[in-house]
């Protein structure tokens, strides 16, 4: 019933494939991102994934077990032809197939073999024993190492027991988990019908939000449509020159020009303050030296033989007093009064509102054709308001909301029916349930015979006592043994034919169809053409769309709903469906295009920038700045005030001056020389650092200011000509390249929604990830749950049954050191 629904679900929102054709033809530039939001989603619950937990190394040994017994690769193609031909070419095939089986075969024979001889051997065992041989007769023989070979038969026994024992709970390990995987089958089941519901319920909701964003591109063309708009973009950001390029290089000679200015000013500033503080340091340093010297005349500097430190002292202090002089000479930088002046002239004319003028005219002219170019936009915006009303009522022609009511009511079926199939589902298991501890009791009885009877013999042995005379506890020990070899021999065999039939059917079932779905070969043998119905390549494309050519695959299908994709490109839904005629987007792109290059638009006497601005420029690159030497501003400014820093040289004095021997008028003066020192530092040099600073920022932003300056204007000036030229000569033509362009852009957001409506047909609307999420549940129960617990169950009671064997021999020939005998040899003395 939902199958037409299926088919259907998400074509009605598909675009033509002319008008994506025509675009790329133009190859012109994509228009402005529309944001068109997210696809609402549902969250779909199901983990399709299965962790098997500490079991899974069981699982992992079986499965390596298996591939030793089983090495050859799939038999796709063997497979293939059997499928083909309904197993008609088993009798021509055969030998493949035992070739491929050979390993299971050889297993299987094993098992069947271990199964008939068992009872054979125990009857003849019996009456072996009835005429007192095999162990039978009650009599044993004194040997000199007879303890020693009880202690290795009993130590061998407990080591096959235990090895036993472990298959035993290997089998009983998976035994339950089968159980308990069980258990989850309904949860599975329940999360994939809740998510198919959920498939169902979201998928008109994500159609009705396809539809509803035409809107979103409608709403950008129709704002588009602002003629304003239009002949800003078709003349004001043109690319050689446009009005971003002017504006972003005029600007910044209107700011260029102020900045100038006041670094002119702060250089003159600079400069005065500095060489009138120059001839101040000049003198107080020349002072201060003298000063110095003067006091180091003192006899107590001249006398080394009463006083040799401070001697020394005062011979170091004269010698540092050359570097106590100015190092740089402001004197001989020219002013800046020139350039300055200049400068000034320039900044009387406001370039800014002259800048302004010229775009504001620019910017303004839209107002004059507003009213000529009314009917070509009416036009267009009737244009696009058609195509939205044939997309909504396309959506209504397919019964989609009926298609999909009708799934939900197969899935509300289906799930009640799998309900009624749960009690049986549970019954069954409990009787195999049962089965499996059946078969794991009759291990079981054996292990408990064997430890009791180890027990018992080992307990009750008493190595004092002859074989005649043994206790009656270590004979119940032989007795047990023996016992548990009746039923090895009762037992052993029956699990040997039932577990040789469930290696079969578990073996075959994990090498041929668990681990080919794995690796995908299951999908290719499904795929293989013509396999289903001979006339159909490909079954499902041949099935839903009666095409068995189209490259739909049960791979394809199952991978990309794997990857939560949509149902639109998993089901190839694009190849059979076509509305662009519907739409006939092509007829609509002509219109719009013819419509736009109806446009007349005289926009002569236009001026993008006056003569007062031009020559203002010009000014300005004629300002003299290149004319600076800036080189001898910058040596200066980075030669520093002083030779030596008065800071350090007055610390150096100081620390001198403590390190003299004799404390008086000598030491007294030196400390006045440090105080002037450092007065002089706070009141002169720090002023003329500051100075220094201040001019050495100017001088270098005049000179990055100077720098190519009368080029950067003429480059500006022919720029603002050249765009002067296009708007008052070449309009029409430029009208014409830029209507084809915004032509472009306006169809360019059909595209847009075109485009992402494809997008999200793909990989967002009604993505079918509860589909392969049904496949991977199936898989999960199949092999997960049921094959490898039934592998483990066979492969762990299997190791345990052929370890009876070994265990029959060394409880026969242990029980005759544990159970009383009839007669013994006797030695006389």
């Amino acid at each position: 019933m939902w199958k037409p629904g299926t088919l259907l679900l998400l074509s009605l929102l598909w675009a033509s494939g002319e008008l994506q054709q025509e675009t790329e033809q133009r190859r012109l530039p994509p228009p402005g991102k529309l944001d068109f939001g997210y696809v609402p989603a549902g969250v779909y619950e199901t983990l399709a994934h299965y962790e098997p937990g500490p079991i899974g190394i069981l699982f992992q040994l079986v499965r390596a077990f298996l591939h030793a017994v089983q090495p050859n690769a799939f038999p796709h193609d063997l497979i293939v032809k059997l499928a083909k031909d309904k197993f008609g070419a088993i009798q021509t095939e055969y030998k493949k197939a035992i070739y491929y089986e050979i390993g299971f075969l050889i297993c299987a024979a094993v098992g069947l073999l271990f199964a008939i001889l068992m009872p054979v051997v125990g009857l003849f065992f019996c009456m072996c024993r009835c005429c007192d041989n095999c162990g039978g007769e009650m009599h044993q023989r004194q040997r000199k190492n007879a303890d020693c070979r009880r202690g290795l038969l009993g130590t061998l026994l407990f080591s096959t027991s235990l090895v036993i024992t472990i298959g035993v709970l290997c089998a009983y390990a998976a035994n339950q988990n089968l159980s308990s995987q069980v258990k989850n089958i309904r949860r599975l089941v329940n999360s994939n019908m809740r998510d198919l519901h959920t498939f169902a319920n979201d998928t008109p909701m994500q159609i009705d939000y396809l539809i509803s964003q035409y809107a979103t591109a409608k709403n950008k063309v129709i704002y588009d449509l602002d003629i304003e708009n239009f002949i800003n973009h078709a003349l004001v950001f043109h690319k050689q020159p446009n009005k971003r390029f002017l504006i972003s290089s005029l600007l910044p000679f209107i700011s260029a020009m102020r900045e100038t200015k006041e670094a002119l000013e702060n250089v003159s500033v600079s400069l005065v303050v500095l060489q009138e503080g120059e001839r101040k340091l000049h003198f107080n340093l020349s002072r201060i030296r003298n000063s110095i010297n003067r006091t180091l005349d003192d006899p107590g500097c001249l006398d080394e033989e009463s006083d040799a430190t401070t001697a020394q002292l005062c011979r170091s202090i004269r010698q540092s007093l050359s570097q106590l002089q100015i190092s740089a000479n402001f004197t001989r930088l020219p002013d800046v009064n020139p350039q300055l002046e200049k400068m000034k002239n320039v900044v009387k004319t406001d370039l800014s509102s002259v800048v302004h003028r010229g775009f504001y005219a620019l910017n303004d002219t839209p107002h004059m054709v507003i009213e000529q170019t009314r009917a070509v936009v009416m036009s267009i915006q009737n244009l696009v308001g058609s195509v939205g009303n044939n997309i909504t009522s396309f959506s209504k022609v397919f019964p989609v909301q009926t298609c999909l009511s009708n799934f939900t009511i197969f899935i509300s079926h289906a799930h009640a029916k799998i309900e009624d199939y749960y009690p049986e589902i549970d019954q069954i298991d409990f009787y195999r349930w049962i089965g499996c501890i059946a078969l794991c009791c009759m291990v079981v009885l054996v292990l408990a015979f064997n430890y009791l009877g180890l027990l018992c013999g080992t307990l009750g042995y008493d190595k004092h006592a002859s074989p005649t005379t043994r206790g009656c506890i270590s004979n119940t020990g032989g007795t047990l043994l023996i016992a548990g070899v009746g039923f090895s021999f009762i037992f052993s065999w029956v699990l040997m034919g039932l577990l040789t039939a469930m290696f079969l059917a578990g073996g075959n079932m994990e090498k041929l169809l668990c681990e080919p779905f794995h690796t995908k070969e299951l999908f290719k043998v499904v795929d293989s053409p013509y396999l289903i119905n001979p006339e159909w390549k490909n079954f499902i494309p041949g099935y839903l769309y009666n095409d068995s050519e189209l490259e739909l695959t049960t791979e394809s299908l199952y991978s990309t709903c794997k990857e939560n994709k949509g149902i639109y490109s998993a089901l190839r839904l694009d190849k059979v469906f076509n509305i662009s005629s519907f739409l006939n987007t092509t007829v609509f792109t002509k219109d719009v295009v013819r419509q736009l290059e109806s446009f007349r638009i005289d926009l002569r006497g236009i001026i993008l920038l006056e003569s007062e601005g031009k020559q203002n420029l010009q000014d300005f690159s004629e300002a003299g700045l290149s004319e600076i030497n800036y080189a001898d501003f910058l040596e200066e400014v980075n030669k520093g005030v002083t030779v030596v820093d008065v800071v350090s040289f007055a610390k150096e004095l100081e620390s001198q001056t403590d390190l003299m021997v004799r404390k008086g008028r000598l030491q007294t003066a030196l400390k006045g020389h440090v105080a002037t020192l450092q007065r002089i530092h706070r009141q002169q040099i720090a002023p003329m650092e500051q100075a220094m600073s201040a001019l050495n920022q100017s001088m270098r932003f005049l000179e990055r200011t100077a720098s190519d300056l009368p080029n950067k204007v003429t480059d500006v000036l022919e720029a603002i000509e050249a765009a002067q030229h296009l708007i008052s000569h070449n309009a029409t033509l430029l009208i014409n390249q830029e209507t084809r362009k915004y032509s472009a852009t306006i169809i360019g957001y059909f595209n847009q929604y075109i485009e992402w409506v494809k997008t999200s047909l793909a990989l967002e609307v009604a993505p079918c990830k509860p589909f392969s999420n049904v496949l991977d549940t199936a898989q999960i129960m199949t092999c997960s749950f049921l094959v490898d617990s039934m592998n483990t169950f066979w492969m762990g009671l299997g190791c345990s049954t052929l370890f009876l064997l070994p265990s029959v021999i060394l409880a026969v020939k242990l029980a005759k050191y544990y159970r009383r005998m009839d007669t013994e040899d006797v030695y006389d003395e």
